[in-house]
């Protein structure tokens, strides 16, 4: 490389952060992972290992950075904790401005429970003093064909509740474009949401036009938490994934954002689109 990276992006070996390494192409760029040997070898990037609980290793994977690209931890019990840790190291190895994949609507009160972590996540880099961006999404569009069981059936309690959701290829590209000159961003808080609010029902429809049978059951609270009692997860997981739903239900997640055509110049991906992509 011809000079050292100010810019730290996490979560590179997942769908999001790695998105979001390869647009930025040609930025000298450091990749903090978690197992160097599946970090991509990519031109330009240089590789620092460390998990967002272990503060000297963040630490020393972030000194000389000035911005970084922190993508949501994975989902734990102990995520907010291992997020402020992560986000104190960062303040203490000097970084400036922290660009963070927090949720639409996050906020103590959230339907979705995950949400309210990310709430306290915002409310730590608030507090740390370290500029900030906070990159809202929406449930990603992407995901929605896995939300169907074998049988191709999609079940919760979201009765006839709408959902803007965003495909990742539009907040990878609203993440490049904010860490390709974050200074404007500091302080911003973008919602990432799809061009349209969609029920289950209308989200199947547009799976089966992609080519896999998919139809929307609707379940009640009661009946959804029975269905997913097969698996064994722990409650807080479950409360996750029923409150998934109920978010819908509720009207939360429904509101459309103009954040991702005005940041890209574009409109935002339809479900269709992203589905064909």
């Amino acid at each position: 490389m011809t000079s050292a990276p100010t810019l730290a992006i996490t979560g590179s070996t997942g769908r999001l952060g790695g998105r979001v390494v390869r647009l930025l192409d040609g930025v000298p760029r450091r990749l903090v992972v978690r197992d160097a040997a599946r970090a991509p070898a990519l031109a330009g990037c240089e590789t620092a290992v460390a998990t967002y609980d272990d503060g000297a290793a963040v630490r020393a994977a972030l000194t000389g950075v000035e911005t970084v690209f922190m993508v949501s931890g994975a989902e734990h019990p102990e995520r907010v904790a291992q997020h402020r840790s992560f986000v104190d190291a960062a303040a203490a190895a000097g970084v400036s401005h922290l660009v963070y994949t927090s949720f639409y609507g996050a906020s103590p009160t959230a339907t979705f429970t995950l949400a309210r972590d990310h709430h306290a996540t915002e409310e730590h880099i608030r507090a740390s003093g370290l500029a900030f961006t906070f990159l809202r999404d929406n449930l990603y569009a992407d995901f929605f064909p896995l939300m169907a069981d074998e049988q191709g059936v999609i079940r919760g309690p979201a009765g006839d509740g709408r959902v803007a959701a965003v495909a990742m290829d539009d907040i990878a590209a609203v993440a490049a474009e904010v860490l390709r000159n974050p200074a404007p961003h500091a302080g911003a808080t973008y919602d990432l949401t799809g061009p349209v609010p969609l029920t289950l029902h209308e989200v199947a429809e547009i799976i089966t036009a992609s080519g896999r049978k998919v139809r929307y059951v609707p379940e009640t609270i009661e009946e959804a938490y029975a269905s997913r009692a097969v698996y064994g997860a722990p409650p807080w997981q479950v409360d996750a994934w029923v409150s998934t739903y109920t978010a819908i239900a509720s009207g939360e997640l429904a509101a459309v954002s103009d954040a991702v055509p005005r940041l890209l110049g574009r409109p935002a991906l339809t479900l269709a689109a992203t589905l064909s992509g």
